[in-house]
């Protein structure tokens, strides 16, 4: 394995072992070339209770899904599901991604939607 992909999935469990001490629900980001993937995980780490990704059919019809746009289409989508299930504050898992271009838009419109984090 690179010691790129390594160091990634050290800071991602330094972060989840750190939100898993709070006792908090989590918005767990995962990000691949093609796509951006957002979900909503209970405390207890066991459950996904809410998803969005650029994958989806309402997201990606009309839009390339790998850009800011989309990025920031998926914070808007899982912060309205979120809403939806009364959640509104959770810890933000970035994944050892750094806070940085499609990252920081699916924060940023997540934050704007009314998500506290």
């Amino acid at each position: 394995m690179s010691d790129k992909y390594e160091a990634r999935i050290r800071r991602a469990r330094q972060t989840r072992v750190k939100i898993a001490q709070l006792k908090a629900v989590r918005l767990c980001v995962h990000r691949s070339n093609s796509h951006i993937y957002a979900q909503v995980i209970d405390a207890t780490g066991g459950k996904v209770l809410a998803s969005a990704s650029t994958a989806e059919k309402a997201v990606r019809q009309p839009k390339t899904v790998n850009n800011v746009k989309a990025a920031a289409e998926v914070g808007k989508r899982i912060a309205e599901k979120a809403k939806q299930l009364g959640i509104e504050s959770v810890a933000f898992d970035r994944s050892g991604y750094k806070f940085h271009g499609r990252i920081k838009a699916l924060a940023e419109a997540a934050r704007e939607a009314g998500l506290k984090f």
